[in-house]
C-alpha cells in the first residue's frame, strides 16, 4: 500500500518507515504536519500514519486534510500524550486508529496489514454485501459496514442503535470477529432480561455467601469475557444505580465481584445497544450522560428494513438459501414487489421468520405464497371495533405519511421541489420517502398540459 509516514522524531521516522519498507509498503517520509498536508494534496495515500504533535500542523488537521481528500485514506495517529478524550476525538475524526508512545514497530506493520485485510474484502458498488452473517445491498447498509471495517480493528468502545430486529447482536458479533480480540471470547448479557437484583451479580460475578443463596462463587460475564468482547444489549433498561458502577468498570479496567474485598482487573472490549435514543434518556434523567459518552465513542445506527431500498430481495435470497436446504424455493414477481412495499414493523428478524414460514409451508412446486409471506392467520391485526382491524402505531404513522406527501404532490401538480417545501422537508427526503412508501410517479390532478411532474427537481 502507499502509506505516508509523519513523525518529527528522526528515531521513529527512520525505524517505523524501514520496517514498513521491510513489510512491501511504498513509504514516503516528511517530518512536520505542513510536509505532511502538502503531500496529501499532490496525491492520495491508501494510509497516513501521523504523529499528533508536530511543528506547522498537528496530526489531527493532517487526519482532516487526508479525509477531505480521499474518505477511503485510513488515518493512524500516534502521540506521546494519549488520554481518552484525545482518543474519543481521533476515532469522531474517522481515525482508524489511536497508538500510544512508546510502541513496537511490528503493532504498526499489523495495523496495516489488517487494513489491507479489510480493503481486500470491499465489495464493487454493484455487488451485494456479505459480512459476517449480516446482508445488504442497500447505500444505508454499505455505510454501517464501512464503519464497522474501520471501527472494529480499534478498541474503542462502540454503541449501536436501532430498533428491535434490527440484528444488534449479529453486529456486535461482527465487531469482535474483526477485532484483535476475536480469539478471545465473546459474551452477551441482556439487561432487560436479568431482574434488577441479580443484574450486577451477573455482570460482576460474587463470592460464596456474598447474600442469602450465593453458595458457591459465581464468575461474573465481565471476568468471563476477559481478553475479549462484553456486549450488553438493552443498555437503556440499565438501572441507574448500576450505571454508576459500570461507569467505574470503564474507567478503571477492574471489577469487585459482590461480597470480594479486591479488585479483580479485567481486560475487555465494551459494545452496547440500544432500542431507544439513548440521548433522549439523558435528557430525562433516565440515563447517566458521564456513562453515554463513555459507552458511544463510535456510534452505529442500523436503519430499519423499512429505509433500506433493495435490501428486503437481497434479505429474501439469503433466507432462502439458508432455510431450503439444498432445495429451490422461488417468490412470485407480484409477492416480491408486495413485500418490498411492506412496512417490516418486525424488520430483519420479522423478514426472517416469514420466509422460514414460507418454506415451512410450500407446496411441491417450491413456490411461497403470498399469505405466508406476509399474512398469515397469526399474523393479522387483531378485530377492531365494527369489525374493522387495528393497525400498529407504525403501520399508521406509515400511512399518513403517504397520505401526506400524495396530497402535497397533489397540490403542487406533481412538482416535487414545492411539495418538499410544503411538506417542510428537503428535496432529498422527499425523495427517499417516495421511494420508502413506493410512490413512483406523482399522482395526477389539477391540469399541468405538457408538464413531466417527475423531472421537476
Amino acid at each position: 500500500m502507499k502509506v505516508l509516514l509523519a513523525d518529527d522524531e528522526k528515531a521513529i521516522a527512520v525505524t517505523l518507515g524501514d520496517a514498513l519498507r521491510a513489510a512491501g509498503h511504498d513509504v514516503t517520509v516528511v517530518n512536520d504536519g505542513l510536509a505532511a498536508a502538502a503531500a496529501v494534496d499532490a496525491s492520495p495515500f491508501d494510509v497516513v500514519v501521523s504523529d499528533i504533535r508536530m511543528p506547522g500542523l498537528d496530526g489531527m488537521a493532517v487526519l482532516g486534510k487526508a479525509k477531505a481528500r480521499d474518505p477511503r485514506t485510513e488515518v493512524i495517529l500516534v502521540t506521546g500524550y494519549g488520554t481518552v478524550e484525545s482518543a474519543v476525538e481521533a476515532m469522531k475524526a474517522g481515525a482508524f486508529h489511536y497508538v500510544q508512545k512508546p510502541f513496537y514497530n511490528e503493532a504498526i506493520v499489523e495495523l496495516l496489514g489488517r487494513i489491507a485485510h479489510l480493503r481486500s474484502l470491499r465489495p464493487r458498488e454493484e455487488e451485494p454485501v456479505a459480512m459476517e452473517g449480516i446482508v445488504g445491498a442497500s447505500r444505508e447498509m454499505r455505510q454501517v459496514f464501512d464503519v464497522l471495517r474501520r471501527a472494529a480493528p480499534s478498541e474503542a468502545s462502540i454503541l449501536i442503535e436501532g430498533e428491535s430486529g434490527t440484528g444488534k447482536e449479529m453486529v456486535a458479533r461482527a465487531i469482535h470477529n474483526l477485532s484483535p480480540r476475536r480469539s478471545g471470547p465473546f459474551v452477551p448479557i441482556s439487561c432487560a432480561a436479568i431482574p434488577e437484583t441479580l443484574l450486577e451479580s451477573e455482570l460482576f460475578g460474587h463470592e460464596r455467601g456474598a447474600f442469602t443463596d450465593a453458595k458457591e462463587r459465581k464468575i461474573g460475564r465481565f471476568e468471563r469475557a476477559n481478553g475479549g468482547t462484553v456486549f450488553l444489549d438493552d443498555v437503556d433498561d440499565m438501572p441507574l444505580a448500576m450505571q454508576v458502577k459500570l461507569l467505574r468498570v470503564l474507567q478503571e479496567r477492574e471489577i469487585e465481584r459482590l461480597g470480594g474485598v479486591k479488585p479483580i482487573p479485567v481486560s475487555v472490549r465494551v459494545v452496547t445497544a440500544t432500542k431507544v435514543d439513548l440521548q433522549d434518556a439523558v435528557q430525562e434523567g433516565a440515563f447517566r450522560e458521564d456513562l453515554y459518552w463513555r459507552l458511544n465513542v463510535v456510534g452505529i445506527l442500523l436503519p430499519p428494513l423499512r429505509e433500506r431500498g433493495g435490501d428486503v430481495r437481497a434479505l429474501t435470497e439469503h433466507f432462502l438459501g439458508l432455510y431450503g436446504r439444498g432445495r429451490k424455493f422461488t417468490v412470485p414477481p407480484d409477492v416480491l414487489a408486495d413485500m418490498e412495499a411492506y412496512f417490516w414493523p418486525g424488520n430483519v428478524r420479522e423478514l426472517e421468520n416469514a420466509v422460514e414460514r414460507a418454506i415451512a409451508l410450500a407446496g411441491p412446486g417450491g413456490a411461497l405464497e403470498r399469505e405466508h409471506l406476509l399474512r398469515s392467520r397469526g399474523d393479522r391485526p387483531a378485530p377492531g371495533p365494527a369489525g374493522g382491524t387495528v393497525r400498529t402505531l407504525r403501520e399508521a404513522g406509515a400511512a399518513a405519511e403517504k397520505d401526506a406527501i400524495l396530497a402535497a404532490l397533489r397540490l403542487t401538480q406533481g412538482h416535487r421541489a414545492r411539495a418538499a417545501k410544503v411538506l417542510g422537508i428537503s428535496r432529498k427526503s422527499l425523495w427517499e420517502k417516495m421511494r420508502q412508501h413506493g410512490i413512483e410517479d406523482p399522482p395526477a390532478g389539477g391540469g399541468g398540459g405538457g408538464h413531466h411532474p417527475h423531472h421537476a427537481w
